[in-house]
């Protein structure tokens, strides 16, 4: 399902707020089909761990899930960890050690990198492609993590987020508000598994042709508002002989042209929504001759 402005990039909005509070109250959001009731991420291999024992400083280490989803530490050798959380690895760590080594045991587990679930950073980024993250990381963490937008960076970036029962949800952010808003709410937290899809720009081209200043192939960018009025504006405006009356021929599925008729007047006094175009449609303004 993706969300689509207006009414759905409002809907958005609010959902980032309703996360944005969420995060605030019980720290950092978790996909369901990775976290325990706890909140904590299940790691897997290639997860990297921070694990500290305050008793045995041998255990003072960093460790490497391997592929068969163990860990091999000093003392203790294969520990399986795989699909359980930081929480759950420390209390295996803490009893294991308290059967066979000391009479109490303070176990830390971090997990570092998240490496089993990166996040994806693709599109107009310098270097597109798969991020191991680690902690808690912004929509503008994980772009910079990529080198950053490149010049054919585009006014629509999209985050791809898989649920726990296997459905999509995309959520729009205009690169805009991201980068130039005085508000950080779209600045959204990346969790492990998200796309993260920076939309190139590209060229749209649409015909506007008969009473206007300046007909022909007018070329605008992808992420533009594309309507009749920013086209006929496009155009230099109307000419001195224009009518009120528009047509806008578009090519359909089957091959063959469709034809609606627009009222100039009228959208431009708000009686009439501001048709919205698509490439290669092409806008005529009819000749009064009144």
């Amino acid at each position: 399902m993706s969300r689509s402005i207006p009414d759905a990039r409002w809907r958005g909005f609010l959902a980032v707020v309703a996360l944005a509070c969420a995060i605030a109250a019980v720290g950092p959001a978790r996909p369901a089909a990775a976290q325990d009731s706890g909140g904590e991420f299940a790691v897997g291999p290639k997860d990297l761990l921070d694990i500290r024992v305050f008793e045995i400083p041998e255990l003072n280490l960093e460790a490497r899930v391997s592929d068969s989803g163990t860990v091999n530490l000093p003392l203790l050798g294969e520990i399986p960890v795989a699909g359980m959380t930081a929480g759950q690895i420390r209390e295996r760590l803490e009893t294991t050690l308290k059967e066979k080594y000391v009479n109490r045991a303070n176990v830390t587990v971090v997990v570092k990198e998240l490496a089993s679930r990166p996040i994806s950073v693709v599109g107009a980024v310098q270097k597109p492609g798969s991020l191991a993250i680690s902690g808690r990381w912004s929509l503008l963490q994980a772009i910079t993590a990529a080198g950053g937008l490149t010049d054919r960076a585009g006014k629509k970036i999209y985050v791809l987020r898989r649920s726990s029962n296997g459905l999509a949800d995309t959520l729009e952010v205009s690169t805009d508000d991201l980068l130039h808003g005085s508000a950080g709410i779209w600045n959204i937290p990346i969790l492990p598994g998200d796309v993260v899809q920076v939309q190139p720009r590209e060229n749209v081209r649409v015909f506007c042709l008969g009473e206007v200043k300046q007909p022909g192939a007018l070329e605008f960018d992808s992420g533009d508002r594309l309507t009749v009025l920013s086209v006929i504006a496009k155009a230099g405006g109307l000419t001195d002989r224009a009518s009120s009356s528009i047509r806008i021929k578009r090519r359909g599925s089957d091959g063959k042209d469709v034809e609606t008729i627009a009222n100039y007047k009228r959208i431009i006094s708000g009686k009439e929504p501001d048709p919205t175009l698509r490439a290669d449609d092409v806008v005529i303004v009819k000749e009064s001759f009144f």
